[in-house]
Parts: structure tokens; C-alpha cells; sequence
């Protein structure tokens, strides 16, 4: 627990905490003192003995859960999808279990590389797929099991073989992915879905080996999306982010929802800088026009006074109409921070887009456009939340409530931002609404932060909105939130 506990101590100091030697040693009593069992009391001990300034606590507090936690791991089902119901006494005994492994690595460094592999199929069918086979590999049997448990244990110790705390650099990403999804088990789990495939192609394959096959596909490449976030949160905790330009890069490629909160104001400064890149490109207003397409009549009607000598000439002119904007916002736990940077991206642009009016729902639906035009993002943030935040997710309702408060403002320069994963809890879409949205506006974007493996999975609805919308895009970084806004503000006539 020692090299586990200086492994920690690291990652304090790359959160700019300082911890001395002499702290190290307190802290490694005190966790002789405290021990592991009661997580609460172990992280409060520490934070006494490691942390001195409010500050220091609050990156300590950040720091901790993410070195010491799995909560963002997905569970795994017998048929391969991600499940959505996690029970509690499982993610208790993860909490206890990764609490010795989670975020460790050996001595070395790695260097360059990228992840090999196949992005996630959809499923060829709708049917449910025979579970009654088991697999052969160690890892296929792990995936299969359903254990989240199990499955974050492995990876825990895979990442330890790995030595993934040796991260330096974000590009090194794909080379972590593989050497840990190697280390967990990946060779034998690819011969038994290669083995199984062929007996298909070959027509010798039994209904359950064909399924068994699929299963098994879908689950390693669930499993290869999460080992990735996993990467990212280790980048995080353990690279020394040295250079403010790399930093910046790595800040606009990442997750919003792996960004912790010691980086936000790192990131505001990054959505500013955007914005203000954006509104120079787009609030250009030429006052005099001297080249283009011309104007023949307006020329001759002004060259009158000279008997048709041509000394004005006139060129065509090409007004740009700023966009009207509707933002409707799903501010439910899992999609919060998009909906936090999408907001701040669109009210930091007011030079070009004036007109934005912000919506929030997680069930019903409220307009907060005077809140944040009138309160700084934090605040504003914190009581969209508390108002609307704490609902069961309910897109069918909050289409309804657009429809009665909000559809007559609806017309053909509205453009309308749908930011939510689409995941309604199995009620009625009302996707007949977002349709008509679609006919009385000039485009309906919708922005989903799940990668479109996932669209159609379990209780997500993008398969009804999506042919409802004029653009349906992933985003999920600041690089993907920065070319919605441009190509927004681009097609803008």
C-alpha cells in the first residue's frame, strides 16, 4: 500500500499540491493508523496531513476521487451492451477493491504509439442475441460475466503492468490503450472472435457460436472505449503538463466529462480564446466594397453625373444576417458539463450571434437566457442545476413544454441546438415535435456527447430524432463544440 500511497503523492504534486518528504512519512503512518476500510475517514485523514490551504483542499478532494475511484466505469451485460442499472452493494465493494489498485504503474517510461483495433459495429438486428454460450477466453468470460467489479480490478492491475502512471505525453493515448487492453487479455479474446467468425464465413457455426461471436465483439469494443476515458484520467493525474501550448491542445481534444474541477477555469480561458478567434473572423461588416461581383446599375445610376464615364464603380455587397439561436440544454448529471461549455461558447460570442435564447431541462423545461446574460457562468451553472436539474430525464416532456410556451417563435432563421444524450428512460419520445421544429425552423442541430455506437443502445432515441434533425453530430471536447459554432456562424445568409 506504500508504493501505492507515493504513487498518489505524485499525482498531488502534479495537481500543484505540495507535499514534502516529511509529509509523505506522516501520511504513510496515518494510513497505518486509519487503514482502508472506511474510504470517508481515510481521505479526511489524509487531507489533514497533506493539504494546507482551501485550495489545496479542494484539489486534494478532486484528486483523491479520481485516484481512488471507478464510479464512471459501465457495467457490462452477458449480451455485450452496456447495462444501466448498476447495483449498489457491487459499487460499494468496487469502491473498497480499486482503492488498492486503481492508478498505479511501475518504473519506465513509454513513448509514442497508437491503438490498433475496430471502432464499435451497430447490431445487425434488433432481436436479442442467445446468451447460452460461454466463452473460452479469460477476458471474454470476464466481459460476459456482468461483474463491474471484476472487470475495474482487472483493468486496475492491468494498468499497473502497463505502468501507465508513466504517461508523459497525450499522444501516448493509444499506446496505453493497447498495452493495458493487451495486458488484461486482448490476444486470446481476439483468437476466439477470429475462431468464431471463421466457423460462420465457413457455414460450420451454430446459431449460439454466431451470437457468441457479436457478443464478444460488442463488449471488446465497450471495453476498448472505456480503457480509453481510463487513459485519459491517468494523463490527468500523473503528466507533468509543463507546456502552456500542449496543454491547451490536450484541454480542447479531452472529454468534457473527464475534466475535473481544478481545470475549468483553465478551460473558460480556452472558450474565450475561441470566441474571440470566431468573432474576429465573423463580425467583418465591409462599409465600402471594392472588389467582388458588379453592380451594373447601381454603377451607371451614380457615373449619371459624368455623361457615363465610369469613375465609381460599385461592387455587390453581401449582408451577413447574424443567426438566431435557441439552445436547449439536457442538464442532468451525466451531460452537465457540455451543457456548461456549450453556454459559456454561445454567450461569449454575443458580437455575432445577439440573439440566443437558452433553455434547460432534465424533465421540464425553463428558459434561463436572463440568468446567464445577467450572472457569471459559475452561478448561473450552479442554480440551472439546483432548478432544473434534479429531474428523471424526460425528453418527451420536454419537447412538450417547447411546443406550448415556445414553438410560436419558431421560424425560418431560428436555429435550434439540442445538446443531450437522447436517453429517455423508455417514455414516449414525442418525436413528431422535434419534426415539427424541423419544418418550422432553418436547421435543427442536435449535439450528443455519446459516441454513435451508443445512440441506439438501451434507452437512447437518436434512431426517432435523428431524422428529425438537418445535422446530428458527436461532441464532446472543445474541438467538436468549436466547429459546430463556426460552420453555425458560416452558413448564416
Amino acid at each position: 500500500m506504500d508504493s501505492t500511497l507515493v504513487d498518489f503523492v505524485k499525482a498531488l504534486r502534479t495537481a500543484e499540491i505540495k507535499v514534502s518528504p516529511a509529509e509523505t512519512l506522516d501520511a504513510m503512518e496515518c494510513l497505518d493508523l486509519v487503514g482502508i476500510t472506511d474510504r470517508n475517514f481515510l481521505k479526511d485523514s489524509l487531507a489533514l496531513v497533506l493539504s494546507k490551504t482551501p485550495e489545496e483542499k479542494e484539489a486534494f478532494d478532486a484528486c483523491f476521487d479520481r485516484f481512488f475511484a471507478f464510479e464512471s466505469f459501465r457495467q457490462i451485460g452477458p449480451d455485450g451492451e452496456y447495462t444501466h442499472d448498476v447495483d449498489e452493494g457491487d459499487a460499494e465493494a468496487e469502491g473498497e477493491q480499486a482503492e488498492g489498485e486503481g492508478s498505479q504503474g511501475g518504473s519506465g517510461e513509454g513513448q509514442g504509439g497508437g491503438a490498433g483495433g475496430e471502432e464499435a459495429s451497430e447490431s445487425d438486428s434488433n432481436e436479442p442475441l442467445d446468451t447460452s454460450l460461454d466463452p473460452e477466453s479469460l477476458l471474454g468470460q470476464l466481459l460476459l460475466s456482468g461483474s463491474r467489479t471484476e472487470l475495474v480490478v482487472s483493468m486496475a492491475e492491468a494498468g499497473r503492468t502497463a505502468e501507465v502512471n508513466q504517461i508523459v505525453v497525450f499522444t501516448q493515448k493509444g499506446l496505453y490503450t493497447r498495452k493495458i487492453m493487451d495486458a488484461m487479455g486482448l490476444k486470446g479474446l481476439q483468437d476466439e472472435i477470429g475462431m468464431l467468425q471463421a466457423n460462420e464465413r465457413e457455414g460450420a457455426g451454430q446459431i449460439p457460436q454466431n451470437h457468441l461471436a457479436k457478443r464478444l465483439t460488442k463488449a471488446r469494443d465497450h471495453l476498448r472505449e472505456q480503457v480509453r476515458d481510463y487513459v485519459e484520467k491517468q494523463f490527468f493525474l500523473h503528466a507533468d503538463e509543463s507546456g502552456k501550448q500542449l496543454r491547451e491542445e490536450l484541454l480542447k481534444k479531452v472529454k468534457l466529462s473527464n475534466l475535473e474541477k481544478r481545470n475549468f477555469k483553465d478551460v473558460q480561458e480556452i472558450v474565450f480564446k475561441m470566441a474571440k478567434k470566431l468573432v474576429a473572423i465573423h463580425s467583418k461588416r465591409r462599409k465600402t466594397y471594392k472588389r467582388g461581383q458588379l453592380d451594373v446599375r447601381k454603377t451607371l445610376r451614380h457615373n449619371m453625373q459624368y455623361d457615363g464615364m465610369l469613375f465609381d464603380i460599385h461592387w455587390k455587397a453581401h449582408k451577413v444576417d447574424r443567426p438566431k439561436v435557441m439552445c436547449i440544454c439536457d442538464v442532468s448529471g451525466s451531460v452537465s458539463n457540455y451543457s456548461r461549455f456549450l453556454l459559456m461558447f454561445l454567450y461569449s460570442l454575443a458580437d455575432v450571434i445577439p440573439k440566443v435564447r437558452s433553455f434547460a431541462f432534465s424533465s421540464d423545461l425553463g428558459e434561463v437566457t436572463s440568468l446567464f446574460q445577467n450572472s457569471q457562468v459559475e452561478e448561473a451553472m450552479a442554480r440551472t442545476m439546483r432548478d432544473y436539474g434534479n429531474g428523471s430525464t424526460d425528453y418527451g416532456r420536454m419537447f412538450m413544454d417547447f411546443k406550448n410556451h415556445c414553438m410560436d417563435d419558431v421560424d425560418n432563421k431560428t436555429t435550434i441546438i439540442i445538446l443531450g444524450d437522447a436517453r429517455n428512460n423508455f417514455g414516449d419520445p414525442k418525436a413528431e415535435i422535434l419534426r415539427e421544429m424541423y419544418d418550422k425552423s432553418k436547421r435543427v442541430i442536435w449535439l450528443n456527447p455519446e459516441p454513435r455506437s451508443s445512440w441506439t443502445v438501451g434507452d437512447a432515441e437518436m434512431g426517432k430524432y435523428g431524422p428529425a434533425c438537418h445535422q446530428a453530430e458527436v461532441c464532446n471536447s472543445l474541438t467538436h463544440l468549436e466547429r459546430v459554432v463556426s460552420n453555425l456562424l458560416k452558413t448564416a445568409t
